[in-house]
């Protein structure tokens, strides 16, 4: 019987000197975060990508106009659309329409955000407000306020009242249905940790509830404002003097598209200025909510 022996293994690279091990690199990998390492877009500064097809459009419309495919009765081009507004603007028609329709806008807001969240406060803390408030206001809501106008007229006349309380109609529901909807949306969890921590009701409403629908609130107050311009173009529409669609009905009748489309942009352009002040108020309000911003 033989024994047969191995020989010892090659130690020569597995012990290695402290020496020598000190003297090899270390590869240390960056971690880098996953919103760093998204593909990133184009290097064209955001507000030249946001207005490349506005332009784009422009562009097409007053080639179609040059050409004569769009006839000016049909709709006057863009040069002929911004020389009627340098018109207006310099005998100032245009800024004493856009001042009374900004003032029934003004008024017809305050109204109906103090009518909209004052119901959606009373129907959303409370159950007993929510059985004597919100079915009546479900109900009114459902009928086409732009109906309401007839009525309105018989009720109110002929002057600036049905045009604001058109306007506040319109403000009101849209209003009403966020900050009731953020209230009943507010995690059930953060009213138990208030509980806990020594909340009373009151303290509650302010601390918890309150901050809670604020998100809801702001999105229903873009809504009121979309909803706003809306009904000021209709209730210009009874009997009105002066503002923006005062002006428009009068080219309407005597077929100037370029006054009309004039009037058009500037009910565009104060309701995009709106929308951007909203915007702020929730970036100001809501620093303590991350969302998302698209990739």
């Amino acid at each position: 019987m033989t024994i047969s022996h191995a020989p010892p293994p090659d130690l020569s690279t597995a012990l290695e000197k402290p020496a020598d091990r000190q003297r090899l690199p270390l590869e240390l990998e960056p971690v880098v975060p996953a919103s760093v390492r998204r593909a990133r877009p184009l290097s064209l500064p955001r507000w030249l990508r946001r207005t490349a097809g506005p332009l784009l459009l422009l562009a097409l419309w007053q080639v179609l106009s040059a050409t004569g495919v769009l006839h000016p009765d049909v709709l006057a081009s863009p040069g002929t659309i911004a020389r009627a507004g340098a018109d207006l603007i310099a005998d100032g028609t245009l800024p004493a329409a856009m001042g009374v329709s900004l003032q029934r806008v003004a008024v017809g807001l305050v109204l109906g955000v103090v009518v909209g969240t004052t119901l959606a406060l009373v129907s959303g803390l409370s159950r007993l407000g929510e059985d004597l408030v919100d079915a009546s206001v479900q109900m009114l809501r459902t009928v086409p306020w732009v109906g309401l106008i007839p009525l309105f007229i018989i009720w109110l006349g002929i002057g600036e009242a049905p045009k604001v309380a058109l306007i506040a109609l319109g403000v009101a529901f849209h209003l009403y249905l966020n900050v009731y909807a953020g209230i009943r949306g507010v995690d059930a969890q953060l009213i138990e940790a208030g509980e806990s921590l020594g909340l009373k009701r009151w303290g509650l409403v302010r601390h918890v509830v309150l901050p809670g629908a604020l998100p809801g609130a702001m999105t229903g107050l873009r809504y009121s404002l979309a909803t706003a311009w809306l009904a000021l173009v209709f209730g210009e529409s009874i009997n009105a003097d002066a503002g923006i669609g005062f002006l428009m009905n009068q080219a309407r009748e005597f077929f100037r598209t370029d006054v009309i489309v004039v009037c058009l942009v500037v009910y565009a352009f104060l309701g995009l200025t709106a929308d951007m002040i909203v915007r702020t108020l929730e970036r100001l309000l809501l620093q303590w909510r991350p969302t998302f911003t698209g990739q």
